[in-house]
């Protein structure tokens, strides 16, 4: 069962850095157009949305077609902006059934005085500990999991500081909504090994960060967790 897990989680994790490279694409294809020219991605994540949601619930034979081709232009459109065979985005971008909700993102805030832990990634950049939240655990404890699997520590999950809709807050925007819990953590033991994921980890403070992964947080989302840290009565943040 765990190896079966371990398999689909790391295919899970190809096919969502797979199309992360198709969205990036497609948003720099489209960084020097404007505003008004670059509704494509709504308009094709709402269409792939709609069909989705269609095809789960419908009945008729003829809908279900009518259905069915209307996800495959949501499809083209994406495969068109991110200059990407078709049945390649077909496969990352219409890949569920049933009614579609945002997936779900933590990222674990280790805070240690005045340095927050991060982690380094295998292309150089720095993040703090986390990752897409498991369907048959909590964000509580997937949150422990992934600092573990991360950065090698035992923590304790205590605090909700933030639950953020992400493309209010990370660039590029993907093609599909992603909720984004950050949770304030103490370590309990403990200690880095280098894994599949990253390559190191450190404290760093506000003034000496490290290039990071914006797309999974930015400066301002590490100011909030010292700020968080720091305060008597946090109150949790939400948009």
């Amino acid at each position: 069962m765990e190896t079966d897990r371990t398999t689909k989680g790391a295919a899970d994790g190809l096919k969502a850095s797979a199309f992360r490279s198709i969205i990036k694409a497609a948003h720099l294809r489209s960084i020097h157009m404007k505003d008004e020219k670059q509704n494509w991605l709504d308009w094709a994540v709402e269409l792939q949305s709609l069909a989705q949601s269609a095809l789960y619930y419908c009945k008729d034979k003829y809908d279900i077609e009518r259905f069915e081709r209307i996800r495959e232009i949501s499809a083209e459109m994406i495969s068109q902006q991110a200059d990407m065979p078709f049945e390649k985005a077909k496969d990352l971008f219409c890949c569920e059934v049933g009614y579609q909700t945002p997936k779900m993102d933590c990222r674990a805030a280790i805070i240690e005085g005045d340095k927050i832990l991060l982690v380094q990634e295998n292309d150089g950049r720095w993040s703090m500990p986390g990752g897409w939240v498991d369907v048959d655990l909590s964000v509580k404890e997937n949150t422990i999991k992934e600092v573990k699997e991360e950065a090698g520590l035992d923590v304790t999950a205590n605090q909700v500081i933030a639950i953020q809709d992400r493309e209010k807050h990370n660039q590029p925007r993907y093609a599909y909504k992603i909720c984004k819990v950050i949770i304030l953590c103490t370590v309990i033991g403990g200690h880095f090994e280098k894994n599949l994921e990253t390559v190191d980890s450190g404290y760093f403070s506000m003034d000496e960060l490290p290039p990071l992964a914006e797309d999974k947080n930015t400066k301002e989302q590490i100011a909030m967790c010292f700020e968080a840290a720091g305060a008597e009565h946090w109150k949790t943040q939400f948009d």
